[in-house]
């Protein structure tokens, strides 16, 4: 059995029509993946400054930490000697309120003598008593 001749033609230009649709469809196909392939690229390079940043992040959240432990042993030194002061503090003021009793009752003793002038002194009765044994 034979195939005519043009039978045979149009088979050829009909795939000659597919590979040339073939052909046009591999060079876009081409430039797509060429957009793909660069694409990838910029993305490794953001994914590379993007570790960068992460790197430089951690170390400056360490050194932050660091720095937030030192501040924290300075404030805890600090708070220590401000304890050791109050309490240095309040001895002091105690020990002032004290002198102040004694110097307002030593203002007062006079005061209250002057009011009591037919009183006699403790020390007074005592010398007097002494007198009489000793003579």
């Amino acid at each position: 059995m034979t195939i005519p001749a043009s039978l045979t033609f149009y088979m050829e230009l009909g795939l000659e029509i597919l590979l040339a649709l073939t052909l046009c469809y591999c060079v876009i196909l081409e430039r797509r993946l060429a957009a793909v392939r660069k694409g990838q690229e910029g993305l490794s390079r953001t994914i590379g400054e993007l570790n960068m940043a992460i790197s430089g992040a951690g170390a400056s959240l360490r050194a932050l930490k660091a720095a937030a432990g030192e501040a924290a042993q300075t404030l805890d030194e600090r708070l220590k000697r401000a304890r050791l002061h109050i309490d240095e503090l309040s001895v002091l003021t105690a020990s002032g309120e004290r002198i102040a009793q004694r110097m307002e009752s030593a203002a007062e003793a006079p005061r209250i003598a002057k009011e009591i002038p037919d009183m006699p002194l403790p020390s007074t009765s005592i010398m007097s008593r002494l007198g009489r044994h000793v003579s």
